[in-house]
């Protein structure tokens, strides 16, 4: 039984027109989710690094960190991640996806619910690990005076492209943008799950 079928017959649906709120920690977010299991959500981002750029959260708001899953919620966010893996991927045609999870303040997390990036990636796309320079936030600037004068000098070194962007440099997108794309990644996830069966 492929992975679409499993959490298609378990516990998995779209989002059409959800009636119960989605919080990313103390944000509403219903709008922007396109994929609920039972524990887990799949949403955009409100400032992706690149299109298709999406995060994968546990519903339960008191989820700070990887470890305070509980076994049940493990598996489901697991099974949520590969699927919403292999569902991007197919979906932008991605060369290579990054998945990542910064567990903690002192890792960048900036946002204190668990959520876990998944950015397409392409073999022309020239970023190598820069990538990851994006996903810092800058809500936390007294713990990372050290890593900002670090980040100063590799900007100042000439290793610069067009991911090094500061995080308020970039635009948020507007609601109706992010739910447009929730809606298209919805009705794309419910053709991709009848595909993998």
């Amino acid at each position: 039984m492929s992975i679409g079928t499993t959490l298609l017959n378990t516990t998995a649906t779209t989002v059409a027109a959800s009636t119960t709120e989605i919080y990313f920690y103390k944000f509403l977010v219903t709008h922007q989710v396109f994929y609920k299991s039972k524990y887990t959500y799949a949403l955009v981002n409100i400032k992706p690094l690149v299109p298709g750029h999406v995060l994968i959260v546990p519903l339960r708001t008191t989820v700070l960190r990887f470890g305070d899953l509980t076994p049940d919620e493990s598996v489901d966010y697991m099974n949520t991640l590969q699927l919403i893996h292999k569902f991007i991927q197919r979906t932008y045609a991605a060369d290579a996806l990054n998945i990542a999870i910064q567990d903690g303040p002192e890792s960048g997390q900036s946002v204190p619910h668990l959520h876990t990036h998944i950015i397409p990636r392409y073999s022309s796309d020239g970023y190598g690990d820069s990538i990851y320079t994006k996903l810092e936030k800058y809500d936390l600037e007294v713990l990372y005076q050290q890593f900002e004068t670090r980040k100063k000098l590799y900007i100042e070194s000439g290793s610069v492209n067009a991911l090094s962007k500061k995080d308020e440099e970039r635009s948020a997108r507007s609601e109706e943008v992010m739910k447009k794309e929730a809606d298209w990644l919805r009705e794309e996830i419910e053709r991709f799950l009848e595909d993998v069966d």
